[in-house]
Formats: structure tokens, sequence, C-alpha cells
């Protein structure tokens, strides 16, 4: 009965403590040197203006930067203060000192949680490990061995939508997105890793990996308040586990058991491999192979490497989700998004289509396809317009000073060349902004115009992206690992589905909407509830 008496003293002493351990993270919003920066009114204590982002990113991140400028302060969870700067000279200097400016804490966690510890999620001396490995798998030659899968899966996506052609008449409403999205899924399987998930086989069984993986990135339309919580803390899971949460640590297992199961296979046969061939061990310079993960692998066995830069089974594993995700959802998503633009310029789609026609084979090398001048800038001017990542963000990890090309007017009249940043400092990096800015590309910035890139204008040679003169595939040392299989693959898709279908929006253009997330999948505002659809009218091409 004594503890008792004691327990209001405690209760107030453990509120103390806790209050005490996270006062800098309680006083961050009202001590933020970005709480000089002009920007919008805060909406809610709670979700800061992120409810506004979230129905319409493009929108309201738009009318910001018309009425506060190009460097902006607005709230986040919390109503933690955030800095949006569309300035390339700050934008390069967060991508390049990768060292100082991480992924956020929650999305790293969220990430962690959903793939391991792959090179998307992780920093420092682990990404750039996961990276020297991993960075052979992804060169050009890699790549030209790839090609003809991204060809062949094609030409199965292409025979699917034929055959809805025939059963239904011409033209045939298709959501593109679902097949799109399908192919790249059979793609990435077998590419990344060998594995066979026919996806594209109407008549074929969903199989548990790709089960999984759709559980674990099933994405609600409205993000409930306890999944926020959740994610800013985590100590919840342990107390209280939802049907949502077991659901994804089920899919994980299975994610995990197959990954280590397709690990184990590979290496088996990589050492049966050489043993046959009586090298006495595994070269780094012999290696040879298709798939990316059996090429990681190889990389990673070498004897020729010292073993503090080998990856652990763990890390290695970590890189099949990882591989599903940044190779699925991007490329589908990007040829989507190219359709439209197609049926919104049907000139383009005219000339494209008489290029590659002009083509004598069904089943081009990386090279033809890479030499096709259209084909190149029709794939450009949709990863410019419609990056399928639409924003990055970059948290500080120490306090710093981002140089401006161009100043800014703060709250209190004064002009600044740069902004200021303490440790934990969110900056937001608006890639389809930047992308899409009047002041890099000219007036006619947001239309779709592949003839720009004949002769690109001279302002964009500032933006800091890895390719293009643009920030969708990002820059520095963070740059996407990837984007040359993205191109390919892609190049690949509308080669194949240009040549032999003509497409028309079915829709008005002004019921389509770019849905709100991680990846700008797209949806109908007349009916959201149907999940992300592009409704296109197919017909065949008619061929004289």
């Amino acid at each position: 009965m004594a503890v008792f008496a004691y327990f209001p003293a405690i209760l107030v002493a453990l509120v103390v403590a806790v209050l005490w351990r996270t006062r800098r993270l309680l006083l961050r919003p009202f001590r933020s040197p970005l709480l000089i920066i002009p920007g919008p009114p805060n909406s809610s204590w709670l979700f800061g203006n992120l409810q506004g982002l979230r129905e319409d990113e493009d929108g309201i991140s738009k009318e910001w930067f018309n009425r506060y400028g190009h460097v902006f302060m607005y709230r986040g969870f919390f109503s933690f203060p955030r800095v949006f700067i569309m300035d390339t000279r700050a934008i390069n200097h967060v991508l390049t000192h990768s060292a100082d400016y991480y992924k956020p804490a929650q999305a790293q966690r969220t990430l962690t949680s959903l793939l391991g510890k792959g090179v998307l999620v992780t920093e420092g001396e682990q990404h750039r490990q996961q990276r020297r490995i991993m960075n052979p798998a992804f060169g050009p030659s890699q790549i030209r061995e790839l090609t003809d899968i991204f060809v062949q899966k094609a030409i199965e996506l292409r025979d699917v939508w034929d055959a809805e052609l025939s059963a239904n008449g011409e033209p045939a409403r298709i959501n593109v997105i679902r097949g799109l999205s399908k192919m790249t899924l059979d793609v990435i399987g077998l590419a990344g890793f060998n594995y066979e998930f026919n996806s594209l086989n109407p008549s074929g069984k969903p199989n548990e990996l790709s089960v999984a993986f759709e559980e674990i990135f099933k994405v609600p339309e409205k993000i409930p308040v306890m999944m926020i919580l959740r994610n800013f803390f985590p100590i919840i899971n342990k107390f209280h586990k939802d049907d949502r949460t077991r659901r994804v640590e089920e899919a994980q297992a299975t994610m995990r058991r197959i990954g280590a199961q397709l690990i184990a296979e590979k290496k088996a046969a990589i050492l049966r491999e050489e043993s046959e061939k009586k090298s006495g061990g595994v070269s780094g310079r012999s290696i040879q192979g298709r798939d990316l993960l059996t090429l990681l692998l190889k990389a990673n066995m070498a004897t020729d490497i010292p073993d503090s830069q080998r990856l652990s089974d763990e890390d290695v594993v970590a890189q099949v989700p990882t591989f599903l995700v940044a190779g699925h959802e991007t490329t589908s998503t990007a040829t989507t998004w190219c359709l439209y633009a197609l049926t919104q310029a049907p000139e383009a789609q005219r000339k494209l289509r008489e290029e590659l026609l002009a083509v004598d084979t069904d089943t081009p090398t990386m090279d033809e396809l890479n030499a096709l001048p259209y084909l190149d800038a029709v794939v450009r001017e949709t990863l410019r317009i419609h990056a399928p990542v639409p924003r990055t963000m970059r948290v500080a990890t120490k306090d710093d000073t981002i140089p401006l090309s161009t100043p800014f007017v703060d709250r209190y009249g004064k002009e600044q060349d740069h902004v200021r940043v303490t440790a934990g400092s969110p900056i937001m990096i608006p890639v389809s902004l930047l992308n899409c800015s009047k002041a890099l590309w000219g007036e006619d910035a947001e239309e779709f115009r592949p003839e720009r890139w004949e002769s690109p204008p001279e302002a964009v040679s500032s933006i800091p992206g890895v390719w293009g003169h643009m920030l969708t595939f990002l820059g520095g040392p963070r740059a996407c690992i990837g984007y040359r299989f993205s191109l390919v693959e892609m190049k690949a898709l509308l080669f194949t589905l240009v040549r032999a279908f003509e497409f028309e929006l079915a829709v008005p253009a002004a019921d389509i909407k770019k849905a709100g997330g991680i990846v700008q999948r797209p949806r109908l505002r007349s009916a959201p509830e149907e999940g992300n659809q592009m409704p296109l009218l197919v017909r065949r091409v008619s061929r004289a």
C-alpha cells in the first residue's frame, strides 16, 4: 500500500524525465532558424500543412511557390518547420554532401521495417560499401545483356492487350497501368534475380512473393493517425499490433525466407560453377552473369576484395525487396504517364510511331533502342514532366549553411543569400516543380514537347541531376543506381506498344489526377475508390 502512496510522485517524475529527454524535439518548432523564412500559415498542430500537400501535392506546392518564392517554410507532422528549396545551387549542395544530409529518420525506419537495410535505406559508410559492390551490376554492358528480357516481356504484354482487342472489339478500354505494372514486376523478377512471377500470364495464379510484395506496399487512401504515431514512436509496436501490422510482418517473413533461399541457391551455383572450372576461387575479374543478384553475389564473393568491403548476408538479402521496389512501380508509372502524354499530343504519337515502324525488327538491342532520337526525346520529356517520384526530402545531420544562387527576403524584410539549418532540419527538394521550372525551361515548361530536346536551354545545365538535365533520378552519391535499367526498359516498352497500338484517352483529361504518395500514380477524380488507373482506348495499328 505504501507504494501506491508514492504513485503520483513517481508518475510526475517519469513525465518530467520524458519531457527533459525530449526537450530539444519539443522546442524545435519554436527555436528553428527556418522560422525567419516566409511561408503558408499552419493548418493543424498534428499534421501541419501536410493534409493539403497529400490531397494536391503539385497544385499546393506550385501555389505556395508562386506566393512565397523559391525558398519558403511550411510545417510537417507536429508542426515541425521544413524548408522548401527550388534553387539549383542549394539543391546541388544538399545532394552532393550526402554525409551531411540523410533521409528522414521516419522514412528510414519505415523503409527498413519493410525492406531491410538495402541500398535505398542505408546511409554513410554502409551505403558506400553497398554501392561499391553493386555498381558494376548496373553498368551499360550489364544492361545490354538484360535488354532481351525487357523486349520479350514487352511483346508478352502486347500479346495480352491484343487478345483483349480480339475478345472485346476495337477500340477496347484498357487500364494500361495494370498491365504495365505486371510487366515490370515480371522484368524485375527475371532481370533482378531470375525469379518467375508470371504476372502477365492471364491463367496464372499469384505466387507468394508477389502476394507478399503487394501486402507490404498496400497504402490506404487516407493514412490513419495511429500509422503516423507508430512511425514517430516505434515503441508502440511492442505493445499494440493491429491487423495491418501483423499482415505486413507475415509478408516480410515470406520475403526474407524467399530472398534467403534465392541467395543460398545462387551461392551454391556460383561455387559449383567455379569448382567445375577448377579456378581456385571466384575472381572479381571473371565476373560474368545475367541477373543483378547473381552479379552482386559474384562481386561480393570475389577473392580479390578485402573482407572489410564484403556485404553481410543480411545486406544481400535486403537487396531483393529493394530491387522489387526500385525497379517495379517507378518504370510502370513513368510509362503509363508517357502513354497518357502521347494521347494528349497526337502528332507526337504519330511521329514516334513513324520512327519506330522504320526499324526492321521486333526485337531491338539496347544500342538500336538508344539510336532512335525521337524515342529518346519522348522518354526524356516524359520523365521531365511526369517524374514518378515527385519530391524527396533530406535532413541535416549537423548545423550548416546552404548557399543560394538567388537570394530571398526573410520575414523581417532582410535579403538572405543562404539558408541556415541546424541538425534535424528537414529540406524538401521539389523534383517535379524544378523539372518544370519556367525560369529554366522557358514559358512552355509545363507543356509536353519532345522537340525541345533538339536544343535544350542553356540554363538547364545548372540542374544537378545524374541524367538528362533533370532531377528525376536525383544526383550526387545517392543518385538512382538503376537509372540505365529503367531507361532501356521504358524504351523497350514504348517501342513494342506504340508500334502495335494507337492510344486515346478514354475519359476527359480533367478526370485524371496524380494521387499522392511516394510514387505518383494516376487515378480518376470521378472514381478514386477504384484505385490506380489510366483508362485508354486501344486500337491496333493498321499497316498498309
